[in-house]
């Protein structure tokens, strides 16, 4: 990557078909490669799959650029092209980055033939600034406790609580012990922090272009019980009723569809796409 001393990004690839799928991860995922796997791997049989790791993500490495929406998408929209993938992406949006799917309908809507969203944010979640601004507090204490290695003494009960993908039994030991290590190394990164700080500015930017509502969308919507935000259903189906092509799928799970509801919505994406 250019501009902050060529960082590198990184980007796992599998499977082929006539989509590309490219996953965004949620705010302040460990290891977004492996986090997606459960459901992923129900779908490298009949689709391109791409996993972005954006900065101090994974395996990627930290930026000192601000993480603002338009950076972080330009940053996405270079890996993709230095990686050799070509436009149009199904985005597949966790939580968060569903303002940079968003953001990419809008500015670019000739390179996103959908998006399918997993429980993804949609700009008025962040109605209430301070809600966002307590959870921002707790986030900056876990950033303090991560750095100084605090987390390694967390107990199993505690450990699980704060990475319950390494409950998912489609991942194997060797899976979960590397999360476990990116964990222990970089609970969360500067760069995850600096992402909420500019979630206000973010929404602006939304705001200022027009909404995509030509790019279909499917979302799959959580329950929202373990929601900070209230009103998460409500919220992302009213945006879903000002999209053209959209749909909502509920499921009666937590936030984290993609591996609690990993089958169910494998089998949805296909069916989805068939229509394209």
């Amino acid at each position: 990557m250019g501009g902050d001393k060529a960082k590198k990004i990184h980007i796992y690839r599998e499977g082929d078909g006539d989509f590309s799928l490219v996953f965004l991860a949620g705010h302040g995922t460990v290891a977004p490669t492996l986090d997606f796997k459960p459901l992923w791997k129900r779908l490298s049989d009949n689709f391109r799959i791409i996993v972005i790791e954006r900065a101090g993500y994974g395996w990627s490495e930290p930026s000192k650029i601000p993480r603002d929406i338009d950076t972080v998408l330009e940053e996405s929209r270079k890996a993709l092209k230095l990686a050799g993938e070509s436009a149009p992406y199904v985005l597949i949006p966790h939580s968060m980055s569903g303002l940079e799917a968003i953001h990419w309908a809008q500015k670019y809507p000739e390179e996103v033939k959908a998006i399918i969203g997993l429980d993804p944010s949609v700009p008025a979640v962040y109605d209430d600034l301070s809600l966002l601004r307590s959870q921002e507090k707790q986030l900056k204490i876990l950033a303090i406790i991560s750095r100084v290695g605090v987390t390694r003494l967390m107990d199993q009960a505690t450990l699980k609580k704060m990475l319950p993908i390494i409950l998912s039994t489609a991942l194997s030991k060797a899976d979960k012990r590397i999360i476990k290590a990116l964990f222990y190394r970089s609970a969360l990164t500067r760069n995850m922090v600096n992402e909420i700080d500019y979630i206000p500015k973010n929404i602006q930017t939304i705001a200022s272009y027009p909404l995509p509502a030509e790019t279909p969308m499917l979302f799959f919507i959580s329950d929202g019980g373990d929601s900070f935000f209230p009103d998460w259903q409500e919220k992302l189906t009213h945006f879903l009723s000002e999209i053209t092509n959209g749909q909502g799928h509920h499921l009666a799970c937590g936030h984290f569809v993609h591996y609690e509801k990993a089958e169910e919505i494998a089998d949805e994406i296909k069916k989805y796409l068939r229509n394209f």
